[in-house]
């Protein structure tokens, strides 16, 4: 059940030069939250009403926090990156559908992240049971590498070659020979094309979290809607919403 509330900043740090790490009390929300699942922030900015969805990047239900990695995106985001420890901050969540951790039993997973995509797989990491690899996808600058390390194998690929293969995460993991039973990804649509058509070929088991611009963050604005293969419930055409029916989609759902 989704929670509007006014959170305590505990810390913040900066992972990279845009890229910043905040942990936050948020009992309500902490105690609800799975994998996959985001935030609405809200600014203190009253002529900005529409509020910014983060992606919970790790859940700690037993003391209450969550926290979220971000990239600094514009005015809103960049407005977050200052709050200190201390600092109030109004949130909605959690929202969204989360990845399903049953999908595994006792297969093995490969987590794929894609910059801004990377955060939701550290979660995910934690919780799921069994044997889980994963493939990191950076332009250089690398971050949250050594988080997901802590719970599965990491691989690494950088469009600049700084770091693991030279290329894109199919490029990795094909470079590296990495086989998996069922694929969790998370990214840019490019990533997530590629990922999809790759399970497909391969006969994996997909499921795939869309980044997408959202609005009122809870179904009713039709804002971030994308192409399903199936009529849609609610609009009685082939569309879903990332934010309600999503952000976790079965691949096959959905038209990329």
């Amino acid at each position: 059940m989704k929670t509007k509330l006014t959170a305590r900043v505990i810390r913040q740090e900066t992972l990279s030069d845009d890229i910043y790490s905040m942990w936050i009390q948020a009992d309500a929300i902490a105690k609800e939250a799975v994998p996959g699942q985001f935030i609405s922030v809200y600014t203190r900015d009253k002529s900005r009403i529409l509020p910014r969805p983060i992606s919970l990047c790790e859940v700690d239900a037993e003391r209450g926090r969550l926290r979220v990695v971000y990239r600094i995106a514009g005015a809103g985001t960049g407005e977050f990156s200052t709050y200190q420890a201390g600092d109030r901050i109004e949130v909605l969540g959690p929202l969204g559908n989360g990845f399903p951790l049953d999908a595994v039993q006792g297969r093995r997973a490969l987590l794929i992240g894609g910059g801004i995509g990377i955060p939701p797989m550290l979660e995910l990491a934690r919780r799921l049971p069994g044997e889980k690899q994963a493939v990191l996808g950076y332009r250089n600058t690398q971050f949250l590498r050594e988080d997901l390390e802590q719970y599965a194998k990491v691989y690494v690929a950088t469009e600049d070659g700084s770091a693991g293969t030279r290329g894109t995460v199919l490029d990795a993991i094909r470079e590296e020979g990495i086989q998996a039973d069922v694929i969790y990804a998370c990214g840019p649509t490019p990533m997530l094309r590629a990922v999809k058509a790759y399970a497909q070929e391969n006969g994996i088991a997909c499921w795939i979290s869309m980044e997408e611009r959202m609005a009122c963050g809870v179904g009713a604005c039709l804002a971030c809607v994308c192409q399903s293969t199936e009529v849609d419930d609610h609009s009685h055409v082939h569309n879903k919403r990332i934010c309600k029916d999503g952000p976790v989609f079965a691949a096959g759902e959905v038209d990329l």
